[in-house]
């Protein structure tokens, strides 16, 4: 019957969620099945396994304080959960909600033969049965009135109900989770997984929300997520305080830990009373001869801008946990991979072999005729970035700031043009991104900055090179 519902909305673009969990402050409510019609509202489906033999003398009824079982129907309860959740909509329309059974072990003459009470809670036209065919099952979903109002969105709908598959894009933009997403969040297998997809895939707000999951799942786990930088760690943690605010849920987020490599590596030493490191990230041979144990699970981002040699040590800390390697390459190898892109239009990438400190200047100031200093980030090495502040001092009137991702973001200028190292770009985006000194860069690194811009990347270069051909191959 199930395969039967879902052909029935792939062909007329119905939304179908099984087995889902919705949580509103500190309550969460399973709900085996529940479908989408854009133009009509929700229609929820309840499965029993009830023959005639089960039903021919008995009654049935409606169970308003309790869940459902296997002899009552929670539709009232139900009900409410639901109303209480969608009512955090910005639009307050009422969004109707209908009310299916079906009926796997009864037929259609079967039923007939039930007591009225039974057929007065569950009429005819609201049982799925299981010689129901496809347009009679069609049939009993359109019986439905046309609501009098225009209905809020699918998207607003399923990320007010389902805020576990709500992706926050760089842009602000709301999207539902896709499959491949979905999976990734409900995943609960243990061990060393790896989750690779391109910038503007919704890999940051996946990794939220599978945390975000097995806090409500499992609220005294212990979870660290591990970010190149200090700043792009305060960046994540705004994001998840944005999340946990907009989905009405009850998280206490400073018990999600985001904190850098050198953080997590400095706790280990500590505890075998070694040095702690300050800048250089280096893994001691003595840290891979030594078990200790962080946390139930550890998710590192940007994995693509850290050395092999950390990673490995990642697995050896976490070869009694679960770990979660996060890249922006492709893998074919990777448990789970994104390909989508929700970025509204796909950035320009253009290739200059020039003068670089001239033609970045030009660029710059052409681009402040039209655009905010905000929307342009410009990376090189430092001795490139201290000289481009000194001149841009004079050259431009806007304020051109050095970015230092070793501070909180409480201490960062963020609204202004940004000059930063390769090192440094972890968590960082714009509009327009400059790339200087490409030679002294690691082709991860070029990948990755290259990937920062949502409308144009500029890449000046004064001679050719291996990283440059590669990059203008993969982006042709």
């Amino acid at each position: 019957m199930i395969k039967k519902l879902k052909i029935v909305c792939k062909e007329n673009s119905f939304s179908i969620y099984e087995n889902i969990t919705i949580y509103h402050h500190a309550q969460n409510y399973f709900i085996p099945l529940l479908i989408i019609d854009p133009k009509k509202g929700i229609y929820l489906f309840e499965s029993k396994e009830w023959s005639y033999d089960d039903l021919k003398n008995a009654t049935i009824s409606k169970a308003e304080n309790q869940d459902t079982s296997s002899k009552n129907l929670a539709f009232d309860k139900t009900h409410k959960f639901i109303e209480e959740k969608l009512n955090e909509l910005e639009d307050k329309n009422i969004l109707p909600i209908y009310n299916y059974l079906i009926m796997q072990n009864l037929d259609t003459d079967k039923y007939k033969l039930l007591s009225e009470s039974f057929k007065e809670l569950l009429p005819f036209n609201r049982v799925i049965f299981n010689d129901s065919k496809e347009n009679e099952i069609l049939d009993k979903i359109n019986n439905t009135p046309e609501p009098s109002s225009k209905l809020a969105s699918e998207t607003e709908i399923i990320s007010t109900l389902l805020v576990q598959y709500l992706i926050f894009s760089k842009d602000k933009t709301k999207h539902i989770a896709t499959k491949k997403q979905i999976e990734f969040i409900e995943n609960t297998t243990k061990g060393t997984q790896t989750l690779s997809g391109p910038a503007y895939s919704g890999k940051t707000s996946s990794i939220l929300l599978r945390v975000i999951l097995e806090k409500l799942r499992s609220p005294s786990s212990s979870i660290i997520i591990l970010e190149p930088t200090i700043l792009a760690c305060d960046l994540l943690k705004q994001k998840l305080l944005e999340i946990i605010e907009y989905s009405v849920i009850n998280i206490d987020a400073t018990s999600i830990e985001i904190i850098t490599p050198i953080n997590l590596v400095n706790r280990h030493l500590d505890k075998i009373q070694m040095p702690k490191l300050e800048i250089i990230l280096h893994i001691d041979e003595k840290l891979m001869r030594h078990n200790t144990r962080v946390a139930d699970l550890i998710i590192c981002d940007d994995t693509n801008l850290v050395s092999f040699g950390f990673i490995e040590y990642l697995k050896h800390i976490q070869k009694r946990s679960s770990l979660i390697l996060v890249n922006e390459y492709y893998d074919e190898e990777a448990e789970f991979v994104f390909e989508d892109n929700f970025r509204q239009e796909d950035a320009q990438i253009i290739f200059k072999q020039t003068n670089q400190y001239a033609k970045a200047l030009q660029i710059i100031s052409k681009l402040l005729k039209e655009h905010r200093a905000e929307d342009i980030l410009v990376v090189s090495n430092n001795l490139t970035k201290n000289n481009l502040h000194e001149d841009l001092e004079f050259f431009i009137e806007d304020k051109a700031i050095l970015l230092d991702s070793s501070k909180n973001l409480e201490h960062q200028e963020l609204k202004n043009l940004l000059l930063c190292s390769y090192a440094q770009i972890s968590g960082m985006n714009s509009k327009f991104v400059l790339l200087l000194d490409v030679g002294e860069a690691s082709l991860n690194e070029l990948e990755h900055a290259v990937h920062l811009a949502s409308k144009s990347a500029y890449v000046l270069y004064e001679e050719e090179s291996q990283n440059i051909n590669i990059l203008k191959e993969k982006n042709v």
